[in-house]
């Protein structure tokens, strides 16, 4: 099967490290392919960036189906664009933030997120809402501007382990979530350092995809997830006018 890897920022480097977590983790018969978004922040940093973000996710995802791919991973644990880009594909969408809670919720009781900024807390904390598990899973925030974790002279690797040992502690968290695609090189090593499960979200995400294509699923056409309505789209957004109802 061909997993389509969509990053909603520009920063390229980002896309490589969700890549790489991803074939790490796919089967021997997937194929990982992996697209940085043409358009949009360097970074999704709140609802402002992943506004911005929204048309680049759309037409990655939109050329990604054409050109094959079975199903289509979002590369942002704010999960930007998931409900439109489920409206619009075919195939499965998946998103970081929904994967990674409910793989959680098979390992863990409670269990923390552990995410960047403040204004990405909140984001996430409505996410983990709406997904129905807010009664188990505390969201944090490390302090950390997302391209720092590109930087490996930064100190957010050092604020990320002091949000995770607060979690353990006050949180009584059994199991770490880790709230950022740009962390998802780091969960092999946390886990072994702290001895709870670290779930990473591009992995869960690609396991999950993995599990939907495998059984021949794919996404309800009948109701909010029905293709839009064709009609005329103006501006910069003409280009992603739907062809057909």
């Amino acid at each position: 099967m061909r997993i389509l890897i969509v990053n909603p920022n520009t920063t390229l480097s980002m896309t490589e490290k969700a890549a790489a977590a991803a074939r790490a983790v796919a089967g021997p018969n997937t194929e990982i392919i992996a697209r940085t978004s043409k358009s949009g922040p360097a970074s999704i940093e709140g609802h402002y960036d992943g506004a911005i973000a929204l048309p680049g996710v759309l037409t990655e995802i939109r050329d990604g189906e054409a050109a094959g791919a079975d199903a289509a991973v979002i590369a942002c644990f704010d999960d930007t664009g998931l409900e439109a880009a489920r409206a619009l594909a075919r195939i499965p969408v998946v998103g970081l933030c929904e994967s990674a809670v409910a793989t959680a919720a098979m390992l863990a009781q409670r269990f923390t997120v552990v995410t960047t900024l403040e204004r990405s807390r909140v984001l996430i904390e409505n996410l983990v809402i709406r997904y129905g598990m807010s009664a188990r899973t505390k969201v944090r925030a490390a302090d950390i501007p997302v391209l720092q974790l590109e930087d490996k002279a930064s100190p957010a690797l050092a604020k990320l382990r002091c949000e995770i040992e607060l979690a353990l502690v006050e949180d009584g968290a059994e199991g770490i979530v880790l709230g950022c695609a740009g962390m998802a090189d780091l969960a092999r090593a946390l886990q072994a350092e702290y001895g709870v499960p670290v779930i990473d979200g591009v992995s869960a995400a690609v396991k999950q995809a993995e599990a939907l294509v495998s059984q021949g699923l794919t996404t309800s056409k009948r109701g909010s997830y029905a293709p839009p309505l064709s009609k005329s789209y103006s501006g910069l957004m003409s280009a992603l006018a739907p062809i057909s109802a």
